[in-house]
């Protein structure tokens, strides 16, 4: 590897490293916030939080790293054209495609790290966040009952908590459990502390009631005890008939999903759609370098600097972008359309290679003006 290439392949990594990291973060921020809501109303821990937001940080590096590497390949390429030392690496004999290959090496390495994200972390990460998400909303052991407020663990089932004692038991319990359409249940109780059972979760009461009332009949009964569970093992068995989303489910399960009784032909057909984009979103690390790389490396030196070129190399992502977009949209409607994904995918890593290899093609440029043009 020649020095040149070292020089510019260090400049790409450490800005393409930088430039992901701020955008991830940034929406990251962004798409965390309405999480923190959540869980202030759950009563847990900021950990929880954190834990819960960043397990959607892989699914955010894999579509901000095309075009991070892009955006910093235009930097850096338009930033050695300025300061002539692209010139002069070509003026010692450098050729076009020797200033490509840091550009190239830094693409291949994104593309690498984005089939590992979009194959298996991403996958895997993103199960962990339903799960946790799940279990947060579910699972009344897994969060704090805050004191003082009603606490509405589901639409059928609220739960009021008076206070706590010393050693954190629950003072002063009330519950209004509606799950049942042919009793409505009220449970008042002394104290209570939270605990699981086999069947998942569960709050087991201590000197109270329990009144029960059925509805359009109007009969009430009341029933006085000494110690009462409540049982929230249904909320928790929920979570083995919880339905997987298709950014959960293994890129194998996707492309080999077929229609079932349970899986009319449309979700399969959308299901088989996805996994192939898994296989093609990785490309746009190399289709787009190749772009940026096309709209720099092919036209001579300008004192008036390279806005042009650099505009239209963004139009052309954002061109190559939406035509993805349009073609994922397609294939999720019908099958015949999922070899355009590859197309889209593919076209601009076949043009500019070309381009590059060819050392007579230039940017097309208007040409000048002569001095004793007349205007109309």
């Amino acid at each position: 590897m020649s020095g040149i290439t070292r020089y510019i392949l260090r400049q790409l990594a450490l800005g393409t490293l930088l430039v992901s990291m701020t955008l991830a973060f940034i929406v990251w921020l962004t798409q965390s916030l309405p999480f923190l809501q959540f869980i202030i109303n759950k009563g847990l821990a900021v950990s929880v939080w954190l834990k819960l937001t960043m397990l959607l940080m892989p699914w955010f590096l894999s579509v901000i790293l095309p075009a991070a590497l892009f955006l910093v390949t235009l930097f850096v390429y338009n930033k050695l054209t300025m300061d002539r030392e692209l010139v002069v690496a070509q003026a010692a004999g450098v050729s076009r495609g020797g200033l490509a290959q840091p550009a190239l090496l830094s693409a291949a390495a994104a593309a690498f790290v984005g089939y590992l994200l979009t194959l298996f972390i991403v996958p895997n990460a993103y199960q962990s966040f339903r799960t946790l998400q799940f279990t947060i909303r579910n699972d009344v052991s897994q969060f704090i009952l805050r004191d003082g407020t009603f606490n509405q663990l589901t639409k059928d089932l609220t739960v009021y908590v008076r206070g706590r004692g010393k050693t954190g038991e629950l003072l002063g319990v009330l519950i209004h459990d509606t799950r049942d359409a042919k009793a409505t249940k009220t449970i008042m109780a002394e104290r209570g502390a939270v605990g699981r059972s086999d069947t998942g979760s569960r709050i087991l009461l201590f000197n109270g009631n329990q009144q029960t009332l059925e509805p359009g009949k109007g009969n009430l009964s009341v029933l006085y005890f000494e110690t009462y569970a409540v049982d929230f093992g249904t909320l928790q068995a929920a979570q083995d008939n919880r339905y997987e989303s298709n950014r959960e489910r293994s890129t194998w399960d996707l492309l080999t999903a077929e229609q079932t009784e349970t899986m009319p032909p449309r979700v399969a057909v959308r299901m088989r759609a996805e996994g192939h984009q898994r296989l093609v979103e990785p490309l746009n690390s190399l289709g787009f370098t190749f772009v940026a790389l096309v709209f720099l490396l092919t036209g001579g030196f300008s004192k008036r600097g390279q806005t042009a070129r650099i505009v239209t190399a963004i139009g052309a992502v954002v061109v190559l972008q939406a035509s993805s977009i349009g073609a994922v949209n397609l294939a999720s409607k019908d099958v015949l359309f999922t070899p355009l994904m590859y197309v889209v995918a593919l076209l601009p890593i076949a043009v500019g290679m070309y381009i590059i290899k060819k050392p007579d093609w230039q940017f097309p440029s208007r040409a000048p003006l002569p001095l004793n043009a007349s205007t109309a």
